[in-house]
């Protein structure tokens, strides 16, 4: 038995008992004490980080291996100190195991909210919600009734990784690898698609510029057509006009022809012929008498008519006779 000095940084939190009542108690004491008849609780008060691994099933019956660490604080030391024994021995170390529990007791409440969380999920949104999963077990920690009565104020859920078993692991890569070599796929066609959408718009696009420059192009046709057709009915209507006018002309030529030669149609000719004056003429009086021949060729018998004598008979006045073979 001995005189000990206590002296606690100030993350610790001291309680000093005699005869079984706290005499002093608070954060960073120090004093001296009887060993024989003091006891000295010392409380850590600052945050700690416990790491954990849980092995659960999800809720299509998937195992799935949770690691992470759990962030927490003494928060009631004095009613921490009546759950568990923090007492310290004259040496400085604890009297008994009984802080390595605490520690234990947290994280077997954290495994308790972890598997009601994980057990509602199935193992896709456990791997891909893992905050989701965090906030949950976080609210339910410090909603538990078992950890305040320990006097501890839970600051952090954290979980570092989320595995599932390696045949699961490797049936999930390959799902996500199809998955994504579809949706590649799918991008090639879509592209694919565009292209062809694009090569279609083109085509119609060219098809009716096409159209377009025909229509345009018949439309000159027709102007042209409608003015040609318009020129021959110009054209034909001068010809009808030409032709009506032709006619009046001839008409009235002929009308005048006949006026003029009414009086004397039916005159002798050889009257008419010396009416006109033609008796001077020796060529025309040789003609008309070989006409009076040939009109009484048959009181005639024979006649000759050398080419002396024709000869003679064309020669012009006061000339030389013209001759013909």
């Amino acid at each position: 038995m001995s005189i000990r000095y206590m002296k606690a940084p100030p993350t610790t939190y001291v309680m000093r008992f005699r005869d079984g009542r706290v005499t002093r108690e608070g954060p960073g004491l120090s004093f001296f004490y009887w060993t024989a008849t003091t006891t000295v609780v010392a409380i850590p008060l600052a945050s700690a980080d416990v790491p954990f691994a849980f092995n659960e099933v999800t809720q299509d019956f998937q195992a799935v291996t949770l690691q992470g660490q759990l962030t927490y604080r003494v928060s009631d030391p004095q009613r921490l100190a009546a759950q568990l024994d923090y007492s310290v021995k004259p040496s400085g170390g604890y009297a008994s195991d009984d802080p390595s529990k605490l520690e234990e007791r947290l994280v077997q409440a954290a495994q308790v909210r972890a598997r009601s969380v994980v057990q509602t999920l199935p193992l896709r949104d456990v791997l891909v919600n893992a905050s989701l999963l965090e906030d949950k077990v976080l609210l339910g920690l410090r909603e538990s009734e078992a950890v305040r009565m320990l006097g501890v104020e839970v600051q952090g859920f954290s979980l570092l990784s989320i595995r599932p078993t390696p045949e699961m692991a490797r049936a999930l890569e390959a799902e996500s690898r199809e998955a994504l070599q579809r949706r590649a796929d799918e991008a090639i066609y879509a592209r694919r698609n565009a292209a062809v959408e694009q090569e279609r718009l083109i085509k119609e696009s060219e098809i009716a510029t096409d159209l377009s420059v025909e229509a345009g192009q018949r439309r000159i046709r027709e102007a042209r057509i409608a003015a040609d057709i318009a020129v021959e009915d110009q054209r034909a209507a001068f010809m009808d006009r030409w032709s009506e006018n032709e006619r009046k002309a001839a008409e009235a030529k002929a009308y005048a022809l006949e006026k003029t030669l009414g009086p004397v149609r039916d005159m002798d000719w050889k009257v008419l012929m010396a009416a006109a004056g033609g008796g001077g003429d020796p060529k025309l009086n040789i003609a008309l008498a070989f006409r009076e021949l040939a009109e009484n060729a048959q009181k005639i018998g024979s006649v000759n008519v050398s080419p002396d004598l024709l000869n003679a008979l064309l020669a012009a006045p006061g000339g030389s006779p013209e001759r013909h073979g």
